[in-house]
């Protein structure tokens, strides 16, 4: 039998903390209860609650100064990378917007991830590509595949801040991927891109390839919002 390892109760207290904030329990800007108040309400010990809101404090949640209460921090504006990976596991914020919000970003950096891993690492992602012939037309295979084409850019590209971004939003990525390639259109429309991308390492097109990838993410993110209703 495989047992899960029971959570730390700061890490539960970290938890619902979250939770609270991104249900708008605390809002932006608003100051937590006092921390007797909170701890009772939240369910354990002051010391556990101390370490939780450390914790938040340090990832941009919260702002905390001795003597005054305990500020939620507008996350949005000054929230940090762990801000963007816990948002980016919420189904509080998995509305079409957010997803569009985020294929921005990578419209601005895969081409030049992709360009960056051309440079070192052809021969073994003209291997990956090779695959996609064995795809089966499943939308689940295709986000499987896309993540996985992704991930390896990223982690061959030499700027590593790529995949700690990429890395952010894995589980959303391929969850929304999944819903992407419910649509035969997308699916099609990501081959011609694998396609393509292959014969430009195979021709050694290291800057064509980066500008496929800049078109092909803007035609994608134009292809989400015209399927989520949100127009071309």
């Amino acid at each position: 039998m495989s047992w899960k390892p029971v959570p730390k109760p700061a890490k539960i207290a970290e938890s619902r903390l979250l939770d609270a904030i991104l249900d708008g329990t605390f809002a932006i800007n608003s100051s937590l209860p006092g921390e007797r108040d909170l701890a009772a309400q939240i369910g354990v010990t002051r010391p556990t609650l101390r370490e939780a809101m450390q914790r938040l404090a340090r990832d941009g949640w919260l702002d905390i100064h001795h003597g005054k209460p305990t500020r939620v921090r507008d996350y949005w504006h000054e929230g940090s990378l762990a801000v963007l990976g816990v948002l980016a596991e919420s189904a509080q914020v998995h509305s079409p917007d957010f997803v569009a919000y985020l294929m921005e970003i990578r419209l601005l950096l895969a081409p030049a991830y992709t360009r960056q891993a051309l440079e070192t690492a052809a021969n073994e992602l003209l291997e990956l590509l090779e695959r996609v012939n064995q795809l089966e037309p499943e939308p689940v295979c295709y986000a499987q595949f896309d993540w996985v084409l992704h991930s390896l850019l990223t982690q061959r590209a030499e700027n590593p801040v790529f995949r700690l971004l990429l890395n952010s939003f894995e589980n959303l990525y391929q969850s929304m991927a999944a819903r992407y390639f419910s649509f035969d259109e997308c699916r099609q429309h990501s081959r011609s891109f694998y396609a393509a991308l292959r014969n430009c390492i195979e021709s050694g097109q290291l800057y064509d390839a980066e500008e496929l990838t800049r078109q092909t993410m803007a035609e994608s993110l134009a292809l989400w919002k015209r399927l989520n209703g949100g127009g071309a």
